[in-house]
């Protein structure tokens, strides 16, 4: 029997990914925002002398994740070093109750709205920022515009004389958040968008001039495509609330990037999880350990707080027991439940493939690090899959359905 298939030839060794991934970089514009100039958006955003006390960003998915995994990475330290300018609240959903509630936290006449959508008629955006537009005036002294130069929200900038920054249109959206949508809001708010972007070029440089990120990523890039009918789902099990905001945008980037069809028209697809430690110690870890063997697991650590909170040294009737535990410092009880934890993968399940990831310290160059590190490992996996990487037909369906839906509530 002869059997002559006519599938794509494609070669599966490094080198061949890698001068793929080089390629790239040519029409995939997040590659490049690491190495971009501020100074002349700092002088004009300082020029702008924005008074308001908060920030709303109205937008959703790629628009708002990324921004709310730096802040909600580092406001805490930003406020107990004076150092935060402006709160930053977040208009995502269209939960009425949910958006009435962030409302309440707001002095609507002492809040900077930052309207931010790449096509610029994304549904849920413009729905909240309709509502918003009835409850306060908005105008160039209160509302900033970050989209596309050509869509109809730039559009209707230009008509009513608003300031807008530009969304490059070979950056997608889940790859923004070092582009207008991420530095914009986040210089305003007091953060430090050079040290972000120089942890971004940190990592970008250590894997394309191939020194040590460049076979750390490679090989796990390769992992997770060969083992990717075995251990399907990729859970990371980062140990700090701070890294909470992390985890929703590494779903997304995940998710949205490597579902996909392959050239072969097959379906691909590696599945996301986030879970924070050491609170899913006492629920998830449990499918992890003895559940089926489908699983990888990265554990983020972070090595300095910043923080120097200790549990206090006294005694409790009937808990004396627990007395080992006193004058332990908070950060170092995390750290070594997220240790017992990896040593008890590590020792008494060796089939579970595991990685760790230590962030050094609460900052703008750590957290820059870890998200162009994960963007970069992601363009990877999906070179591996030969899929395409940055674009996302299957959610397209959904709005073109909820288009339909809502005209004919008319």
């Amino acid at each position: 029997m002869q059997n002559t298939l006519y599938y794509p030839k494609v070669s599966l060794k490094d080198e061949d990914i890698f001068n793929a991934i080089k390629q790239e970089r040519d029409s995939i514009g997040y590659y490049s925002l690491a190495f971009c100039e501020t100074q002349e958006l700092k002088s004009k955003l300082d020029s702008l002398n924005f008074k308001q006390n908060k920030i709303a960003i109205i937008g959703i998915g790629g628009s708002t994740l990324g921004t709310y995994a730096i802040y909600n990475f580092l406001k805490y330290h930003k406020q107990n070093n004076q150092t935060l300018k402006k709160e930053i609240l977040f208009f995502e959903s269209t939960d009425p109750v949910n958006l009435n509630g962030t409302i309440s936290q707001l002095d609507l006449e002492d809040t900077l709205f930052i309207i931010i959508s790449k096509s610029g008629t994304t549904i849920e955006t413009i729905s909240i920022f309709k509502y918003l537009s009835s409850l306060v005036n908005m105008n160039k002294d209160n509302l900033l515009v970050i989209t596309e130069n050509d869509s109809k929200l730039n559009s209707f900038a230009q008509t009513n004389n608003l300031i807008t920054f530009e969304i490059p249109k070979n950056v997608g959206g889940r790859f923004s958040v070092l582009s207008n949508v991420g530095i914009v809001p986040l210089y305003l708010a007091g953060f430090d968008i050079d040290e972000l972007l120089r942890g971004a070029r940190y990592i970008s440089t250590s894997f394309f001039e191939q020194n040590s990120l460049y076979d750390t990523i490679l090989k796990k890039a390769r992992t997770y495509y060969e083992y990717k009918d075995i251990y399907n789902i990729n859970a990371v099990f980062s140990y700090s609330q701070l890294l909470e905001g992390f985890n929703k945008w590494y779903v997304q980037l995940w998710g949205e990037s490597l579902g996909k069809i392959d050239i072969n028209n097959a379906n691909q697809g590696l599945t996301p999880i986030g879970l924070l430690g050491p609170v899913d110690q006492h629920s998830f870890l449990q499918l992890i350990v003895e559940g089926k063997r489908d699983k990888t697991v990265t554990f983020i650590k972070i090595k300095d707080f910043k923080d120097d909170t200790k549990i206090s040294s006294i005694s409790l009737n009937s808990l004396e027991e627990l007395d080992y535990i006193n004058n332990i410092d908070f950060k170092e009880l995390i750290n070594l439940q997220a240790d017992a934890t990896i040593a008890s993968v590590k020792e008494y399940q060796k089939d579970i493939p595991i990685d760790i990831i230590e962030i050094e310290e609460i900052s703008e160059f750590e957290i820059g690090k870890l998200l162009f590190y994960y963007e970069l490992l992601t363009s990877v996996v999906g070179q591996f899959l030969r899929i395409d990487t940055y674009n996302q037909p299957g959610v397209e369906g959904g709005k073109i359905i909820l288009k339909e839906l809502l005209k004919t509530k008319k």
